[in-house]
């Protein structure tokens, strides 16, 4: 890997192994029967060119790192000509990235590339979309782990891309109690002292179903109280009986959320938004890349 790329994943926050690891496991998909056969026909050895990456449709871009990382694996070598940084606002057919290379392994890495940065940058224009809903109310939008296999991270760091923030990243760095658990440990204070007492390190948040459920959390010593299926009204009264318990915890609004509402939704006080269909349902943004 290059010493820009490294760079570029750096400053994202990106941890190189893990990117490689989805880079390569695209790649073995591709390239499983062997070289590009159409490719290796059609395109004489040793031929030049620019290829520009570009977006068909305007939108926020994420990917660009990962996409490089394709070509280091593909391309002996390669120039980078111009490229705009991961977040940026792109307009239909103004260039995200615009390199040089051999064509046999620009063609060869264009699919893998693509499907990173399109899918990427998804991820990142419907959370900008989200991000601008709710611009002004203090209120944040955040991820959950409802992630494709193996692209977690980097769904997340689309999200960041976008102005999201990021929820939990796996089991372990922090405590979510959810109805099932309550279920289990019999109530939600018995589950929230059972947490203290197992990982007394980790923020503990729970899902809570109704008022009654909330003040109980809140009672309990909750660091965040998630309010699942509330509705705008709900999470105002919500949002009243922490402030009146002189509790701390931030809370998180989750279930019947859309775009159209959010809002209302973050206007009635609460901290977060949940999200899931950022990282689930977020579609593709069309990009392409063309030859010069």
């Amino acid at each position: 890997m290059n010493e820009l790329t490294r760079e570029i994943l750096a400053e994202g926050g990106l941890d190189v192994t893990d990117v490689l690891r989805v880079v390569d496991t695209a790649l073995s998909e591709d390239l499983r029967y062997g070289a590009d056969a159409t490719t290796q026909a059609t395109v004489p050895d040793g031929v030049v060119s620019t290829a520009a990456f570009t977006p068909r449709v305007a939108g926020t871009l994420a990917g660009v790192g990962p996409a490089l990382a394709v070509l280091d694996r593909v391309l002996d070598a390669y120039e980078v000509l111009e490229r705009r940084v991961d977040g940026s606002w792109l307009a239909a057919g103004e260039p995200a990235l615009v390199v040089r290379g051999p064509v046999r392994g620009l063609l060869t890495a264009e699919r893998t590339a693509l499907n990173l940065l399109c899918h990427l940058s998804g991820i990142a224009t419907t959370t900008a979309a989200w991000v601008s809903e709710v611009e002004g109310t203090g209120c944040a939008i955040r991820d959950s782990r409802k992630t494709l296999p193996g692209l977690r991270l980097l769904e997340k760091y689309a999200v960041r891309c976008g102005g999201g923030v990021n929820h939990r990243f796996g089991l372990g760095d922090a405590v979510l109690i959810k109805d099932n658990h309550v279920v289990a440990a019999g109530s939600v204070t018995a589950a929230l002292r059972a947490a203290r007492e197992h990982a007394a390190e980790l923020a503990c948040e729970v899902e809570v179903d109704d008022l009654t459920q909330l003040e109980e959390a809140l009672r309990a010593g909750a660091d965040e109280v998630l309010l699942d299926n509330f509705t705008p009204a709900r999470c105002a009264e919500a949002v009243r009986l922490r402030d009146e318990l002189g509790s701390k915890a931030r809370l998180e609004s989750s279930g019947g959320l859309r775009l159209e509402n959010a809002r209302e939704y973050a206007e009635s006080g609460v901290d977060y938004l949940a999200v899931g269909a950022l990282t689930h349902s977020a579609p593709a943004l069309d990009l392409g890349m063309d030859l010069g």
